[in-house]
């Protein structure tokens, strides 16, 4: 199975955000594990270095993107990605380029806390619990 992880999902492992963290932690996990194959939408990587530098020093955001980079795939962001992000119409942009993002990339689902911003998207969004509970029925 191809996710492709929003954010917020990563964000809540990297700062430790509780209630949230085991749950992404466990959808990190997967990934880290081989059970599923995770990407993160480029625009992903600056930010999260953009983050973690500010609250924790360059050093720990520039060893956080090395992790991520030997776990995840990422998903490149062209102009035609940002042309069919536009055509979505989401509220929110940055959410319709992870939409677009993993549409071209073929995923089988987003995973994000974030799901009501993507009830249009073309690919089906869960939180990581609903992910996780969907695993474990499968298992």
């Amino acid at each position: 199975m191809k996710v492709m992880l929003d954010l917020n999902v990563v964000l809540d492992v990297l700062q430790s955000r509780h209630p949230y963290y085991h749950a992404s932690a466990s959808v990190i996990s997967k990934v880290c594990n081989k059970e599923i194959f995770g990407l993160l939408p480029s625009h992903a990587i600056t930010t999260i270095h953009y983050v973690i530098s500010k609250y924790s020093g360059k050093q720990k955001a520039d060893e956080s993107i090395d992790w991520m980079l030997a776990h995840f795939d990422v998903a490149a962001a062209d102009k035609a990605a940002f042309v069919r992000a536009r055509s979505l119409r989401f509220s929110d942009f940055e959410d319709s380029v992870v939409a677009s993002l993993a549409e071209s990339a073929q995923c089988d689902l987003i995973i994000t806390r974030n799901i009501a911003d993507f009830k249009q998207s073309p690919i089906s969004a869960l939180t990581p619990e609903e992910f996780l509970n969907q695993c474990d029925r499968v298992i």
